[in-house]
């Protein structure tokens, strides 16, 4: 496709507010400055001068920024040309953009600023997988009936996924398992031993025999590889299994395993792990979600926390001549494994947005659905009175993990959903390996994300969407 043709029909730069300035947003601040068809004058962070420091950071100058406490001075910079950097979303609603690019990775925030952009007719590219995880859905849904859009953004690995699992099947491929690498690869010395993940090294030699699975079984040595690896690298990360959550509301696929196999891999072994069980794979079936650690030596490429499909090979001869010409195919010739190593984070958010704001159109699709919940399990013991504090670069809970489970709606003793419970402290005690019920937590009735979620369950319950 040639995007400057699929573009052609927008004759104006689309106009956005970014709300949340870290690292992602600042990617966007940047590469909007070189796209023509995108603009990007306005942020709103904690602090009006956490805003102004992103637009600085992005290469705008000290007199093109503006900070405004206020809607009429904000409007006044705006006519100014300048870039406004604000502390509150409403201070910057009245001023003419289209599109809000929600980044603040905070459930209760993001969920608040999308309905407001949606309820004044604004468009959303929804960054925010935290909140997507618990009433994304929902937003869509209320965003089509006020005919406007809700996206998630190409950058992040989700949109990737649904583009790149979507065109396949367009294409007639069958699908056994879509997922993507963790964020950061497993890197071995091979000379003496040293595994190196996320600036953390770690002397793990016996990964070596582990390196190729010569004529072992692909999944046993995988497993191995785990063991030796669980025993110096957490081997889970919950916003892995909440960004395959958000594909799986889109396409309608399933978690194998509610926790994911996530099996460390070379990438020539993903067709052969992410095959079904008959075929010795991990899968017990199609159309499942999963992630694989990427490990590789320091002179080979990354994955780059990048996307991948494993499709059924239902032609041997094109398969045989695609494998001669380098593609993954399994050991069997079975399956195959297709991939787009990279996610460009804020850098490729403008197709997304043009998408949206110029085209009308979602990466979700139309049928984005409550089809699995992202819940909440406690990795310990945890006491009444514990609180349930998200933080750090990957919004975690300590001692609680994640499972994909199928959506339900909210009730008292069913599993909550994890971005539901996080910051919110525990009134009854929950044993290690169970599901964190919604009882077991104190919301406030005045959450607006509780509030959409009990919002989304009741638009989609009647058409049997979400089990009630």
């Amino acid at each position: 496709m040639n995007f400057h043709a699929h573009y052609a029909g927008i004759a104006e730069p689309v106009e956005t507010c970014l709300v949340g300035s870290g690292s992602f947003g600042r990617s966007y601040l940047a590469q909007s400055r070189r796209t023509r068809l995108v603009n990007a004058r306005i942020a709103v962070d904690v602090t009006a001068e956490a805003a102004a420091r992103a637009f600085a950071a992005a290469g705008f100058e000290p007199g093109e920024i503006a900070l405004c406490a206020t809607g009429a001075e904000a409007r006044t910079a705006w006519n100014a040309g300048k870039c406004i950097a604000a502390a509150s979303l409403d201070v910057v609603m009245e001023l003419p953009f289209a599109l809000l690019v929600e980044a603040t990775g905070s459930p209760e925030a993001a969920t608040r600023h999308s309905l407001a952009a949606i309820d004044a007719g604004r468009h959303v590219a929804l960054v925010s997988k935290e909140a997507d995880s618990v009433v994304g859905p929902g937003l869509a849904r209320l965003a089509r009936d006020k005919r406007v859009v809700v996206t998630p953004v190409d950058g992040d690995q989700p949109s990737l996924l649904i583009a790149l699992a979507s065109w396949a099947e367009v294409i007639g491929l069958e699908i056994i398992a879509v997922g993507k690498s963790s964020e950061y690869d497993f890197v071995l010395d091979a000379a003496t031993g040293d595994v190196t993940c996320n600036g953390v090294t770690r002397s793990l030699p016996a990964l070596r025999e582990h390196w190729l699975p010569g004529s072992r079984s692909i999944v046993t040595n995988a497993a191995e590889r785990a063991r030796i690896l669980g025993e110096a690298f957490p081997l889970r990360a919950v916003p892995d299994l909440c960004e395959m959550t958000l594909v799986a509301n889109a396409l309608d696929f399933s978690a194998d395993a509610a926790g994911f196999h996530a099996p460390p891999a070379r990438v020539p072994e993903l067709a052969d792990l992410f095959a079904e069980r008959s075929e010795g794979g991990l899968m017990g079936g199609t159309r499942r979600i999963d992630v694989f650690h990427h490990l590789r030596l320091k002179e080979e490429a990354s994955f780059a926390g990048g996307v991948f499909i494993v499709v059924r090979c239902d032609n041997d001869e094109t398969w045989e001549m695609l494998a001669g010409k380098g593609h993954v195919v399994s050991r069997s010739g079975r399956t195959a494994a297709l991939y787009l190593p990279r996610h460009l984070l804020g850098v490729e958010v403008a197709t997304s947005i043009l998408d949206a704001a110029g085209l009308g159109r979602s990466g979700y699709g139309d049928g984005y659905r409550p089809r699995q919940d992202l819940v909440a399990v406690a990795q310990r013991d945890l006491a009444a009175g514990t609180v349930l504090a998200m933080g750090g670069h990957h919004h975690s809970i300590d001692n609680v993990g994640a499972e994909v489970r199928p959506a339900m709606a909210l009730a008292a003793e069913r599993a909550a959903p994890f971005y539901l419970i996080a910051d919110r402290t525990l009134v009854r005690p929950v044993k290690a390996g169970a599901a964190i019920r919604l009882g077991d937590v104190a919301i406030p009735e005045d959450s607006g994300l509780l509030a959409m979620r009990r919002r989304q369950d009741a638009l989609f319950a009647a058409g049997n969407d979400v089990p009630v």
